[in-house]
């Protein structure tokens, strides 16, 4: 029961988060900090928290109509997806968002959320956006265990992700001659596909590092589906 009220409260949450965002959070197109092109689909925050909404509503579901058995007698399409969509994108994406934001942010605000957007984007919903996403997942993490699946296939879908949103924010600047993040535009190119390259390294890390703090937190469980897989085989 506590794990379905965490889930439920988790939806709501992020839903709220990009519901604000979307109806009420409004930059004057004056503003040369922004593009309208795109709307809100244009940030890997918002897109974030959109898949963490869509994750807790999984989980929300599978909490009813699935299971939250290490080693069920039959793992529900409802579980595999959940499982998936946690390990391959929700992980790694909610902790690439958070540090790589608040990394930007120390070092120089104007980078990553310039000062001309605060009286837009509240403080209660930058921390939605960018701190509660980290810490709903590390206790996503802790509180329901999942397998990971095959790290190929885990990989490809985060990777297919991220090359998808950096043609996505090309698409967006050679439309507009507007970068969406301010730091994109102090860069050359050169430095830019180096920024992109360290990108994807560093989230892929943030995927090997939720492998394997999942095998630490859950060793027990993930022996046991590992022993159960191989009986099955057999």
């Amino acid at each position: 029961m506590i794990r379905l009220l965490f889930h439920i409260f988790g939806a709501i949450q992020f839903f709220y988060g990009c519901y604000y965002d979307h109806m009420f959070v409004k930059v004057p197109s004056t503003s040369s900090t922004v593009t309208s092109f795109g709307g809100k689909l244009k940030y890997l925050t918002f897109l974030n928290a959109m898949l963490q909404t869509i994750y807790f509503i999984t989980a929300v579901l599978n909490d009813i109509f699935g299971t939250n058995e290490p080693t069920p007698s039959h793992k529900p399409a409802l579980r595999k997806i959940k499982d998936t969509i946690f390990s391959a994108l929700a992980f790694p994406l909610a902790l690439f968002v958070g540090v790589t934001f608040w990394g930007l942010y120390a070092v120089d605000r104007e980078l990553i959320l310039p000062k001309a957007l605060d009286p837009y984007f509240p403080v209660w919903l930058n921390h939605v956006m960018h701190s509660n996403i980290v810490l709903f997942t590390l206790i996503e993490l802790s509180t329901s265990f999942r397998m990971y699946p095959n790290k190929k296939t885990g990989l490809s879908i985060l990777c297919t992700f991220m090359l998808c949103y950096v043609v996505w924010v090309h698409y967006i600047y050679f439309h507009t001659g507007s970068w969406v993040y301010p730091v994109l535009k102090v860069m050359n190119w050169p430095l830019r596909v180096l920024f992109y390259v360290f990108s994807l390294i560093f989230v892929c890390s943030f995927y090997s590092l939720g492998e394997i703090l999942n095998r630490l937190v859950w060793s027990k469980e993930v022996e046991s589906t590992v022993r159960s897989g191989k009986k099955k085989a057999k």
